[in-house]
């Protein structure tokens, strides 16, 4: 019978998977499949910072009640502009409108993280950073779109920070983890903490 990994992550996400293994975490993936669009509608008079950490504990909480006796990560990312709050696009003509409104902005990403045992939230933790698009050409945009096709859809903003995307930007203000979408850092300090990983 195969080891069971040590950690649960309610997410699909294959970028917060790749930061977790990378980092050395053993994890199985456990989608929370929730009515996200449900949640942040509920929640959109909260700051963003509030709806991404309500995500998280969400997701943590919602897989955690399926798996009691393991201890789950979830995480979530909210976009913010001008006290608006973004979700993921659609398709590839929403993200084309959803850069056109960020392009020479600058947009703040919150980013949280929770941690469940026994089912129920036990810590979360939200990270900033703020990011100046550049005034790129409609020609660089349609260019950028083409090449990184649906893979646009799959973030928030609109990009993956660590590939092609890093191209949208002239100035970035804070740590790459919280960017690409989990606040590493303060999670593994957590979980040293309470003496689930090796201090």
């Amino acid at each position: 019978m195969a080891e069971q990994a040590a950690f649960v992550l309610a997410s699909a996400s294959p970028f917060r998977r790749r930061m977790l293994t990378a980092a050395g975490l053993a994890i199985e993936v456990v989608p929370a499949q929730l009515d996200e669009a449900k949640i942040r509608d509920e929640a959109r008079l909260s700051a963003p910072a509030a709806i991404a950490e309500l995500l998280a504990r969400r997701k943590s909480e919602a897989v955690g009640a399926r798996l009691p006796e393991r201890v789950v990560i979830g995480a979530d990312q909210v976009l913010a502009l001008d006290g608006e709050v973004f979700a993921k696009p659609a398709d590839v003509a929403a993200a084309r409108q959803q850069l056109q409104r960020l392009r020479g902005r600058m947009h703040d990403l919150y980013t949280a993280v929770s941690l469940a045992v026994a089912g129920t939230s036990v810590w979360s933790e939200v990270a900033h950073a703020s990011l100046t698009m550049r005034a790129f050409s409609d020609a660089f945009l349609a260019d950028y779109l083409a090449r990184a096709g649906p893979d646009a859809c799959r973030t928030v903003g609109c990009y993956q920070i660590e590939g092609l995307g890093v191209q949208l930007f002239e100035g970035i203000a804070g740590d790459c983890f919280t960017i690409i979408g989990l606040p590493l850092v303060p999670l593994l300090a957590e979980l040293r903490r309470r003496g689930m990983i090796a201090r």
